[in-house]
């Protein structure tokens, strides 16, 4: 009896192990989110879930690059609806029965399978096309310097685990009705399911025996849920964790004005001061109160939000590709900014956890060691790397927040824009023109 239970025993474990592993995987991302600063996004939840529910799970920015779009769409409505079938794998496993839904859907299970085939076999083509994309046609934009080693490898890998998921579910469907067909009342294997795509392995089958197709059916059950949850798993290694976090990423997207820059609390409260003839700028402060940092040098001086599009960006460099700057040859690319950024963060958690709750310097931060002076001032803050994200990530918010240190905290601006400032305390323009004299242009008119 115990042998008899013996593979839903093993499976049940596995999938507690497998669920376990991404649980604490799925802690460290929350972990590290929560070390950056605390920021209000929950206004408007009506405008909030709309956004969600048009970006992330209608894909409505991803198909403004039609070709692309409909292909993503493709594999994300398979990706999606291929998993329905994974729950009457879960319960077939812990149970040891076979399509178990099956006599409870009748004629519809036959329809769910049939579809099921089908998108399948769609995000097959789909994902061999993405896969000539990058590396035949190697399109520009997934060829950049910040693509070479693991990020251009990640991409691959997940084509080739979507490949093999794909190609085990047929195989796993194609041997199952082999052995309906063939073996017709095999014990264990009901007349159930259609199946418009595997059908055609049927003749690589035909002079099987039902215990060589019972075992490439086990064979490609068991490699495909174990397949699923080594994926399940990968995701907290890979760009593809966009596909759980574009959710709570669009939720909490900033839904101001492109062109609208948020002020700093600190520098109004300071204006406010002095502005009012009443205020007593020492009442609320202590010799001992620490000064708050204008801006942000690294990973912590970020707002959870910032951190959040850190792990969400899917580094497809959209936002690279319609960067003004980097068209013109210049070191900044948006997408380098959320990649340094999630890099470094993960980083910084590291150490956190290995010195038991306490970060210890390291000597490193995200303002230099990963991100440039150079890429930083490239920035035109024109919002095309924001316009063109499809999940709504804004690389320009922590841009502009590195800038402000810069600026605020090591008065390391440029040098023309260091003269600009100057000319504005002075001349109350940006032109080096004394104010007497603004007019003078127009006294020959």
């Amino acid at each position: 009896m115990l042998i008899d239970l013996l593979p839903n025993i093993v499976f049940t474990l596995l999938l507690f192990v497998g669920l376990g592993f991404f649980a604490r995987n799925v802690g460290k991302i929350k972990d590290n989110i929560n070390l950056g600063r605390v920021i209000d996004r929950t206004d408007n939840p009506k405008a909030r879930w709309s956004n969600m529910a048009r970006i992330a799970l209608g894909q409505s920015k991803m198909v403004k690059r039609p070709i692309a779009g409909i292909l993503h769409v493709v594999v994300y409505i398979g990706f999606i609806l291929i998993n329905i079938e994974l729950l009457e794998i879960i319960v077939d496993g812990v149970l040891g029965t076979h399509r178990i839904f099956a006599p409870y859907l009748g004629g519809f299970y036959n329809v769910l399978i049939a579809s099921f085939e089908i998108l399948a076999a769609l995000v097959l083509i789909a994902v061999i096309i993405f896969w000539c994309r990058r590396n035949v046609i190697r399109i520009q934009r997934f060829w950049k310097a910040e693509m070479k080693g693991w990020p251009k490898l990640d991409a691959d890998i997940i084509l080739y685990f979507e490949v093999v998921l794909m190609g085990l579910f047929l195989l796993m469907n194609g041997s199952d009705l082999a052995i309906q067909t063939n073996f017709p009342g095999a014990p264990h294997y009901a007349q159930a399911g259609a199946f418009p795509i595997s059908q055609y392995l049927l003749p690589i089958f035909q002079n099987s025996s039902i215990d060589q197709l019972i075992l490439i059916e086990r064979t490609a059950w068991w490699m495909h849920i174990l397949g699923i949850l080594c994926f399940l798993n990968y995701l907290y290694y890979s760009k593809h964790l966009h596909i759980l976090l574009a959710f709570p990423n669009t939720y909490f997207a900033n839904l101001n004005a492109k062109g609208r820059f948020a002020n700093n609390a600190n520098v109004t409260a300071e204006v406010q001061l002095m502005l009012d003839p009443n205020a007593d700028p020492y009442a609320s402060s202590t010799d001992s109160e620490e000064v708050e940092k204008f801006g942000a040098s690294d990973v912590m001086d970020l707002n959870k939000v910032q951190l959040l599009n850190a792990y969400t960006c899917t580094e497809c460099g959209r936002c690279t590709s319609e960067c003004p700057a980097n068209q013109t040859g210049k070191k900044l690319s948006p997408r380098k900014v959320m990649m340094d950024t999630r890099d470094r963060l993960t980083e910084v958690g590291d150490n956190i956890k290995k010195n038991k709750g306490t970060f210890v310097a390291d000597g490193k931060q995200l303002l230099g060691d990963y991100i440039s002076h150079e890429e930083l001032w490239a920035c035109t803050s024109c919002n095309a790397c924001v316009e063109a994200c499809p999940v709504d990530i804004d690389p320009l918010s922590i841009i502009m927040d590195m800038r402000q240190y810069l600026v605020m905290e090591e008065s390391a601006a440029p040098t023309d824009l260091n003269n600009m400032m100057s000319n504005i305390e002075n001349n109350g323009a940006p032109w080096p023109f004394n104010q007497q004299d603004r007019a003078n242009w127009a006294k020959e008119l």
